[in-house]
């Protein structure tokens, strides 16, 4: 039997749902301050830490809510998913938690890091060349052919809710803010916060932040429908996609007040900072948020401001080469 991606667009009362089902099995991650921040820009940021969440990144939250609410007959069948290396992690993890199968289609030229850790959850790898290949095209063959459930990235309802919980934990401890930032790839973590921000901080601008070279998100927001390009080429390799999902657009085209992008070199210039001022390894796709708020891109000037560090899995070498090209 094949599964497919519920029609209802997800609400806040299933991020609270989510939430219940999360409790027990994901971390509730720090949120950090920086003096030093703070002082750069003119604001109190409030960093909400999923580099600190189980597998690296918030993506568990997504994977472990949608596997939690399998029926007998996807239990028995698994699941299958592709990943540039976040979700694949969570998909394995929260699978193997749950005692299922579990096969993940990763982009030949994803991080090592990302595959090792995959495969040592229990994950099935199988391989194709993002530039050349569709993955879901090969994700809608291989579901059909094995029975298994999909559960893409960031275009299903309960990966959206489960993403919408690093929001609702960050509001709990800050309280209304000013302006929320939020890593922008395909789409989940941004609808997922957008959601509880309006529910629990009605006044807060919802920020996304691409990469300059992937700004669909961006052009899909000013054009009122999704756009398609090419694969971008950027460090954030968790932010590589050509579309936002259709899901997630729903969400953020309603909720989302504005989506900007920052440059390759202030996501390297950021990891610096990170690790240099508040010692934390943060991976490119992570520093979104933050650089568009140390580099001036939003300005938070005498506002309190939410920022989600969307995770800290990357290769130590690639880090290194990365900080050491840095001028901050």
């Amino acid at each position: 039997m094949t599964a497919t991606a519920p029609v209802s667009a997800p609400t806040y009362h299933d991020i609270e749902s989510a939430a219940e089902r999360l409790k027990g099995a994901a971390h509730r991650t720090p949120v950090l301050t920086s003096t030093t921040a703070n002082r750069m820009t003119g604001g109190e940021l409030f960093f909400k830490c999923e580099n600190y969440q189980r597998m690296g990144a918030f993506k568990f939250r997504g994977a472990y809510n949608a596997i939690a609410k399998f029926d007998d007959a996807q239990r028995a069948a698994g699941v299958l998913t592709f990943s540039s290396g976040n979700h694949a992690q969570a998909i394995a993890l929260s699978a193997k938690l749950a005692g299922i199968k579990s096969t993940i289609i990763m982009p030949s030229d994803a991080p090592a890091l990302k595959v090792k850790a995959t495969k040592e959850y229990g994950g099935e790898v199988i391989t194709y060349d993002r530039y050349t290949e569709d993955r879901e095209a090969i994700g809608r063959r291989l579901s059909e052919e094995r029975g298994m459930t999909l559960i893409p990235p960031y275009d299903h309802p309960d990966v959206i809710a489960g993403q919408g919980t690093a929001a609702k934990e960050l509001f709990e401890e800050t309280g209304p803010l000013d302006i929320l930032l939020v890593c922008l790839g395909g789409g989940g973590l941004l609808a997922g916060c957008a959601l509880a921000a309006r529910a629990l901080s009605p006044d807060c601008k919802v920020i996304g932040v691409e990469p300059e070279a992937g700004n669909d998100g961006q052009q899909s927001l000013r054009k009122g429908e999704i756009v398609h390009i090419a694969v971008p080429k950027t460090i954030a390799d968790g932010a590589m996609v050509t579309h936002v999902g259709e899901h997630n657009f729903e969400v953020i085209r309603r909720n989302v007040d504005d989506i900007v992008t920052v440059s390759d070199a202030q996501l390297v210039q950021t990891m610096a900072f990170f690790a240099e001022r508040m010692k934390m390894i943060v991976e490119p796709t992570g520093c979104l948020g933050a650089a568009a708020a140390l580099h001036g891109v939003v300005d938070v000037k005498g506002k309190r401001v939410g920022i989600l560090i969307s995770g800290g899995n990357v290769d130590l070498s690639r880090f290194a080469d990365l900080v050491s090209q840095a001028n901050f």
